[in-house]
Formats: structure tokens, C-alpha cells, sequence
């Protein structure tokens, strides 16, 4: 409508003159009134050009109003005295269609006052005064853009301000009203979850920095609550550990690939900006939290410690070989194995660093197993080469790589020396024990036989004196009778099941008596060295199963230097905290004392060392020797709880180590004395008495009855434990006063027979005769039951002795 005012004031004063003109052409001559015609038509044509003109205008206007209702910014136009004088509807819609009011104050009441409502005042002024500028302020009432079911947040507001051109209209002001719409309180929509839960840190600022959001996440990185975070006016510079120089706008932050923030701890922590999202509203800030990937960076990197080490430490050898089985990495305990560098080896073949003998199988196997044809996981046994040349079994698994060609094997390598020697430690163990149970079952009968021989030779010299002719033959039967036993008796040495009597001794002390009769075995052409060790310590063993053992190193030592030389016995003692192993044998840490002999002999060839132990193993011509000698050694030193080592090479001599355990002297003072020996009168062995003799063996009954009844005892005899056991239960069991018995009978052995008398009979007198060991039954006797031993081969005074030692004793409590 106003245009068309505005159009229409020429038409009508261009009509109007045109009437005059008419009007005065009607009254003058013909050039008057063409003159008059001609402005007519002049004017005229001036009506019709100014009302094209104006609907140009109009056109352009319109279009320029739509472009300025486009705009999503809110737009108004403040007069000289503030007040509105134009706006978009976006403003309209913002300020709820106040007019006439000043700019300022409408905005001011949509910030609620305060100090949002100052920052537009001040920037009202500052525009007043011919500048432009812009502040960031919070529109409380703005529901625009609210989702549904949604509550909302104050909305950040960028308001800008800044004069129009001069114009010939002095005085107008733009004010613009940068939103970015209504944000969702997180509380009340499901968002919410979404921006507290998210792995990353994240926080909205306004264009200004001024921090207006942060989400709980990136609150508990920096230690603080969202609300001291969020209500405190804080700025995005307030954050910074050390702020850069300079303003600092998210646009900025933007161009950071790593800022430090203030956390509540003592060190910053490290983000990295991963974006900055901005709009008109304000800027997301997505953040990263170095400080846990560098925790798991170092995490990772002490995993990987840990696996280096592992790898580096582990007692297994690992090792990689490429398709042609080319050495390509291996740990120190690989190199170790092998007594090899890896500059040295890296990149040869892995066969030429095991023996000849080994490489073609090690080979073909590993063949087998690169091609698929052996499943990983079976060992292959192969030596090594080097010094120590160890026993390996090598098991390997095929590598495929990531498709790079990087094919080969994974190889580890385990030591089984160790394992080797404790199999060959447990056949040799058991290799001796086997001759051991079969030297002591043999050395059993033998020593029935020995018993029943010497028994009777006794019998025929109680009949026989020296004068007479047939003495000197009962001699001979006797004393090569006692060779036998003595024979036997070596046997049951290496079998471990001879009879011991140990006492505590000095070895010194044994040495010193015996130095005179190992002068005279070794012979003159020998020079005999004694060398004791300073404080000795004491042994427990027997003396004579002692002196035994050093006699036959001795002679072995003198067999050994046919053309003379030096034989060397050395005592000392030895603490260990280790254990001590030498071929198969281990010995336990502790305390013991040494006994080396030593000779400069011819030595020993290695193949022999391992033998020279076994029973009838002997390197002397036949006749020369029983080959028991050393058995016999090492029977008695490991009956004793000892150990026996040998080192010899040929040519260089040998010498054998003999280690005792030493007991403790403060235990042994405060231990009550030992029981001192009884003096036996050898005089008188005649005595009084019932003795029950229960043996199965005819020769050996019979010699026995008839050995105590000459000496004055009453004798009654059982072939075996039941018809003793008739015996005690019949008229004269109850005149029994002591039971001699066989160990080993048929049906029913001799501690079973005692263990049944006892019911009946428990105060009576036993004593056990054996070819075996007394530890061979002592195990099946009932606990506390007491029973004297008397071991075979016995001479007739033994028996009587141990008889009448028993029988004038103290009662023996049964079991």
C-alpha cells in the first residue's frame, strides 16, 4: 500500500497539469497549444516511467525481505534512541513480539538480568560509541527446538552489535542474535547416558571459551565434580595446565594435538584433542586421556619386559629357524647349551651345532614337521656339541609367519643330562641291588653251611688236643672254613646286610692304630704318608668294618704301583650347603669327615670306573683276587650312611674319597654316657639252664644241641615254629628258659613263632641266629619287643658265650 502512495503522487500532479495545459491550449493559438500538447505528453511520460520505477523498488524489497527472514541468525534494527524499529521474524519470534522497547532491554530480559544483562549494556555503549563488538550471554526461556519428551538447558547466545552505515539515518544499530537451538538437559533423556558414558572426555564451550558443559567422564579424569566444573564461570583457559599465549577460543584448541589440563592430583593430565565439533551455539570439545594410554603404553611395554625376559631367562632353550633351517634368533640359554656365540652361528644351519653322529635324524625330522608329515610336539634326542656336550631333546612347532614368507620352525631345546644321569644312577642302583640280593641270599646258605663246618671242627678239638694226629687236619678244615666266611661275609658287605656294632670313634685314632699293619701290607718299596686334618670330627661305625675298608684300599693301592711308589691318607672335614654329585652318585649337604687315599699308581681306565664297584669285577690276573675288595668298600661305607667317590685317570693314579657323617660333639656331651663293654671271662662258658634250639637246618640243630649240653644246659630241639610252639604249650614249655631260633624257617618264620609265644610266654628269653643281616628282621619284630642276635657263621665259644651272656642277664620285657 505504501508503494502504491508513493507511485501514485506524480500520476496524479502529472494529470493535474496536464488538465491546466488543456485547459489553456483551448483558449490560446495553435503553438500555444501544441506547446501545451507537447508538456502534456512529456509529463505524462514521466507518470508512466516513475510508476515502472517504483515497482522495480518494490520488487527488489521483497526479495531482500525474504533473504533477511531467511537468515537463521535473530536481526533487529535499533533507532537512535534504542528503541526497535525493524526486525526479522526470527527476532519477533525470540522476543515474543515486544515492541517499541529497546533493543537492549529485550534481550537483557531474556538473559534474566545479571551479569549477562550488563555484558549487552556494556556492548550497547560500546557500539554508541562507534565500535562493534560481541558477547556471549544465556537465554533462560528459549524452548526453540525442544525434542519431545525433552527438557532443555540455557542455550549459549553469541549476540553481536554493531552500527549500520551512514546513510543520511545517524544513530541505527544492528543487533544479531547468533543460537545454536535448545540442548537436552542429559538428565531427562536418554542422551544423557550417551554423554556421561562416553569413553571420552567431552565439554561445550561458547564461541568466547567460556566453559558451559562438561560430561561426568571427562569430570572424574580431572578429579572434580561437573558442578564445581560447570557453576564455577570458569574459562577453557582455566583448564589448562599451562595455558598458551594468546587468547584461547576452541578454534584454537583445535589446532592443539595435545593439551595438558589441571586435574585435581599432582599431575596434569594429558588429552589429546581428538575434534572440536563447532556451530552457531558453541563447540564440543572431544578429548582423549593420554595419561591411560600411556599407562597402557607402559603397561604394554613391561608385558613385553616381562615376555623379553622370559624369553631371555627361561631354562629352555628357544631358538628360530627360518625354511632352510638357517639359525635366525635364539635365547642365552640356546647359546649356553650349544657353548657358542650367536655371531658365530647366526645364519648356519642349526645341524652343524649338534654332534655328527646326530644331524642327519635332527634333520630329517624337522623335515617332517615343516612339511606337515610329523605332528609338533614329539622330541627328537640329540646331543650337542661344545665342552659339556648336553643331552637335548628338541621339540618343534612349524611357523607360518603373516603371510610374508617368514616360514620356518619354533625349536625348543631341553636339557636331559641331568635326567640321563639320574637313569643311568637308577639302572646302576638297581644293578647293584640285584647283586646284592643275590649275594646275600647266596652268602645265607653258605653261612648254614660255615656254621654246621665250624661248628663241628669246634666238637672234634674238644675230643682232639694239640698232640694228637688228627689236630692239625681239623686245623686246616677249620681255618679254611673261616676264610669261607670271611668271603661271605665281604658279600654280605656289598649287599648292605651284614651285621654292624658301631660305636663313636676318631678316625684319627683308627688310623693311628692301623698305620703299623698297612706298613707292613704295602711293602717297603711303598712310602705310606699320614696326613691328619685339624679337629677331626667323630664318626659312628664299626670299627672293624672300618678298619676293613681302609686295608682293602690299601692293597688295591699297592697292586696298583708293582714297582713301587707313594700311598697318601689324608683325614679332614667337609661342609657343604649344596649337594655334591659325582657320576651317579649324589651326596646330600651336611657335615662329614673325609678319608682320601691316594696312590700313584697305574689309575684307572675310564671304562672301568663305573665297574670297579661291582662285585667279581676284577682287572687282576685269575688268582690274583676275589674281585670283592672294592665291593666290599663300598658296602660298608654306604651301610654306614657314607658315600664313596673315585677319580682316577691312567697313568696319573687314583684316589678314593670316603665321606662319613660326622657327629655333632655338643649332642654327644650332653648324651648320656655310653654303656661300657662287659669283661666276659672266657674261662667259664659252662651254665644252667632249659634252652629250646628251633632250627631247620639238621647239621646246624644238631651241632648247636650238642655245643650246650657239654656245656651243662638242657636242650630240648624243633625242626620248625609249630612243633616249638607244641613244645612251649606241652609239660616242659613251662621249664623253658631261653629260646634260640632260626630267622628264615619254612611255614613259619622265627619271629612270627615269638610273637605267638609271647601271648603266653611274655618274659622269655630269645635269642635269633641268621645268616642275614639283623635289620632283616628287626622290622617285623613288635614294637618294644627285645630279642639278642647272634649272627652265622658262629664257632661253638660264640654260641656258648652269647648263651650264658643272656641267660645270667636281666629279664628281656616282651612286646
Amino acid at each position: 500500500m505504501g508503494l502504491l502512495m508513493v507511485a501514485g503522487v506524480p500520476a496524479l500532479a502529472a494529470a493535474l497539469f496536464m488538465a491546466a495545459a488543456l485547459a489553456w491550449w483551448g483558449q490560446g493559438d495553435d503553438t500555444s497549444v501544441l506547446v501545451a500538447a507537447a508538456a502534456a505528453g512529456a509529463f505524462l511520460l514521466m507518470a508512466l516511467l516513475g510508476v515502472l520505477w517504483l515497482r522495480q523498488a518494490a520488487a527488489r524489497t521483497a526479495v531482500l525481505r525474504a533473504v533477511v527472514e531467511a537468515v537463521p541468525d535473530a536481526l533487529a534494527v535499533a533507532g537512535a534512541d534504542g528503541r526497535l524499529l525493524a526486525a526479522n521474524g526470527a527476532f519477533a519470534a525470540l522476543s515474543g513480539g515486544a515492541g517499541g522497547a529497546r533493543v537492549v532491554e529485550i534481550l537483557a530480559h531474556l538473559c534474566r538480568g545479571g551479569a549477562d544483562g550488563q555484558r549487552l549494556h556494556d556492548l550497547e555503549d560500546a557500539v554508541r560509541r562507534g565500535e562493534g563488538g560481541e558477547a556471549s550471554v544465556v537465554f533462560g526461556d528459549d524452548t526453540l527446538g525442544l525434542p519431545p519428551g525433552g527438557a532443555v538447558r540455557p542455550v549459549p547466545r553469541l549476540v553481536v552489535a554493531r552500527p549500520l552505515p551512514a546513510s543520511g539515518l545517524r544513530g541505527l544499530v544492528e543487533w544479531r542474535v547468533r543460537s545454536g537451538g535448545a540442548i537436552p538437559v542429559p538428565g531427562s533423556h536418554p542422551w544423557r547416558e550417551l554423554w556421561d558414558l562416553a569413553p571420552l572426555g567431552v565439554m561445550l564451550v561458547d564461541g568466547a571459551g567460556a566453559l558451559l558443559r562438561v560430561n561426568l567422564t571427562l569430570a572424574d579424569w580431572l578429579g572434580h565434580t561437573r558442578e564445581m566444573l560447570e557453576d564455577g564461570g570458569r574459562h577453557l583457559r582455566d583448564l589448562m595446565a599451562i595455558p598458551p599465549q594468546g587468547e584461547l577460543f576452541p578454534e584454537r584448541l583445535a589446532g592443539m594435538a595435545e593439551v595438558e589440563l589441571a586435574a585435581a592430583r599432582a599431575t596434569p593430565l594429558r588429552a589429546s584433542v581428538l575434534h572440536v565439533a563447532s556451530s552457531a551455539g558453541g563447540s564440543l570439545v572431544f578429548l582423549g586421556d593420554l595419561t591411560r594410554e600411556t599407562a597402557r603404553e607402559e603397561e604394554l611395554r613391561r608385558a613385553e619386559q616381562r615376555f623379553q625376559r622370559f624369553f631371555q631367562f627361561a631354562p629352555t632353550g628357544f631358538a628360530f629357524v627360518d625354511g632352510e633351517f638357517r639359525l635366525a634368533e635364539c635365547n642365552p640359554t640356546f647359546l649356553a647349551m650349544a657353548g657358542v656365540r650367536l655371531g658365530d652361528v647366526q645364519g648356519e644351519s642349526i645341524a652343524s651345532l649338534f654332534q655328527q653322529e646326530h644331524r642327519a635324524n635332527l634333520l630329517a625330522r624337522l623335515g617332517e614337521v615343516l612339511d606337515g608329515r610329523q605332528p609338533a610336539g614329539t622330541p627328537v634326542e640329540a646331543r650337542l656339541r661344545g665342552a659339556s656336550s648336553p643331552v637335548v631333546h628338541v621339540y618343534s612347532r612349524r611357523f607360518d609367519g603373516d603371510g610374508d614368507g617368514d616360514r620356518g620352525l619354533i625349536l625348543h631345546l631341553v636339557d636331559m643330562t641331568a635326567q640321563k644321569n639320574l637313569e643311568a644312577q637308577f639302572v646302576q642302583s638297581q644293578k647293584m641291588q640285584a647283586i646284592g640280593q643275590l649275594a646275600g641270599g647266596v652268602a645265607h646258605d653258605f653261612n648254614n653251611l660255615l656254621t654246621a663246618m665250624i661248628g663241628f671242627c669246634d666238637l672234634l678239638l674238644l675230643r682232639h688236643k694239640p698232640g694228637d694226629q688228627s689236630f692239625s687236619d681239623i686245623m686246616q678244615i677249620k681255618q679254611n672254613a673261616n676264610r669261607a666266611a670271611n668271603l661271605v661275609r665281604q658279600l654280605l658287605a656289598f649287599s648292605r646286610q651284614q651285621t654292624l656294632q658301631p660305636r663313636v670313634l676318631s678316625i684319627t685314632d683308627v688310623l693311628a692304630e692301623l698305620s703299623n699293619l698297612l706298613r707292613r701290607l704295602i711293602g717297603e718299596n711303598i712310602e705310606l704318608r699320614m696326613l691328619h686334618g685339624r679337629d677331626t670330627g667323630l664318626v659312628r661305625v664299626d670299627q672293624g668294618q672300618l678298619e676293613q675298608v681302609i686295608i682293602n684300599l690299601a692293597v688295591n693301592a699297592r697292586d696298583a704301583m708293582p714297582k713301587g711308589g707313594r700311598l697318601t691318607i689324608v683325614t679332614g672335614n667337609l661342609h657343604t650347603t649344596e649337594p655334591i654329585r659325582h657320576e651317579t652318585e649324589e651326596m646330600p649337604p651336611g657335615d662329614w669327615v673325609v678319608v682320601e687315599v691316594i696312590d700313584t699308581g697305574i689309575g684307572i681306565p675310564p671304562e672301568n670306573l663305573q665297574r670297579i664297584f661291582e662285585p667279581f669285577f676284577s682287572t687282576k690276573e685269575v688268582g690274583s683276587g676275589t674281585g670283592l675288595g672294592l665291593s666290599t668298600v663300598y658296602g660298608i661305607v654306604r651301610q654306614t650312611g657314607g658315600f664313596v667317590f673315585v677319580e682316577s685317570k691312567p697313568g696319573e693314579g687314583a684316589k678314593f674319597s670316603i665321606h662319613l657323617p660326622r657327629l655333632d660333639e655338643k649332642a654327644l656331651a650332653q648324651a648320656a654316657p655310653a654303656e661300657e663293654s662287659k669283661d666276659k671271662a672266657a674261662a667259664d662258658l659252662t651254665g644252667m639252664g632249659t634252652v629250646l634250639l628251633v632250627e631247620d637246618e639238621d647239621a646246624v640243630r644238631v651241632f648247636g644241641a650238642r655245643a650246650l649240653r657239654n656245656k651243662g644246659y638242657t636242650v630240648l630241639e624243633a625242626r620248625s615254629g609249630e612243633e616249638a610252639l607244641d613244645i612251649l604249650q606241652g609239660e616242659r614249655g613251662g621249664d623253658v628258659d631261653l629260646i634260640v631260633s632260626d630267622v628264615v624257617m619254612p611255614q613259619m618264620d622265627g619271629p612270627t613263632m615269638i610273637e605267638q609265644v609271647r601271648r603266653f610266654r611274655p618274659d622269655v628269653k630269645v635269642i635269633f641266629i641268621s645268616g642275614y643281616a639283623e635289620d632283616r628282621f628287626r622290622h617285623s619284630l613288635k614294637d618294644g619287643a627285645v630279642v639278642d642276635f647272634l649272627p652265622k657263621p658262629f664257632s661253638l665259644k660264640q654260641l656258648a658265650a652269647k648263651v650264658k651272656d643272656v641267660m645270667e642277664g636281666p629279664p628281656r620285657a616282651g612286646g
